[in-house]
């Protein structure tokens, strides 16, 4: 069963859709205990970083999280829920992210902000779900990881950035995969599966 964390800052009907398509068995929660003993999690976003973790806070998710994930759950993070794992954001340079992965949130300073629709990734060999293929962004923000090993992908928006990251049990993702048509389907499909 995969638990979808419910924090009042997701995308969580696309989502469900998605898991619904696959035929997959899954449920909303933002019960701190379901969440730390959930076995498969999917951390969705999108919104402000600063709101997110004030809402994660105010539902004492944080810990739970943190533990779930040190549990060896199977933890898949999105869009913003790809951005709360850092330690902080130039979205909110007062709020401390999940810290989860060390590293920061920058905004991006050329180009169209935000970048919204298709485009290309370039997959690294720390990628076990994904493949070369154009996914779906609506993002201002991207994340600067500090161990470069654990990016998973990249992706060219007037700079290179890291739009994915792999460690451990944890996947998360800058573009949407529940809106990215076949190549969505197909990680969900890896990831559910993997």
């Amino acid at each position: 069963m995969i638990t979808i964390i419910d924090y009042e800052a997701g995308n969580l009907k696309s989502i469900c859709n998605m898991l619904e398509f696959l035929g997959e068995k899954y449920h909303i929660s933002s019960a701190p205990t379901e969440i730390e003993k959930a076995e498969q999690i999917i951390f969705p976003g999108q919104g402000h970083f600063s709101q997110a973790m004030k809402n994660l806070e105010n539902k004492n998710l944080i810990l739970p999280i943190k533990n779930a994930i040190e549990n060896n759950a199977k933890f898949l993070g999105i869009c913003l829920g790809l951005q709360v794992l850092f330690e902080k954001s130039e979205e909110a340079p007062d709020i401390k992210g999940l810290g989860i992965i060390k590293g920061e949130v920058k905004k991006f300073t050329k180009g169209k902000i935000p970048q919204i629709g298709w485009n290309k990734i370039n997959t690294t060999q720390n990628n076990s779900f994904l493949e070369d293929n154009y996914f779906y962004f609506v993002n201002s923000y991207y994340v600067v990881p500090e161990n470069k090993n654990v990016i998973s992908s990249t992706c060219n928006y007037n700079i290179e950035f890291a739009s994915s990251i792999e460690y451990k049990n944890l996947v998360a993702l800058q573009f949407h995969p529940e809106k990215s048509s076949d190549a969505g389907i197909n990680f969900f499909k890896k990831w559910v599966n993997g």
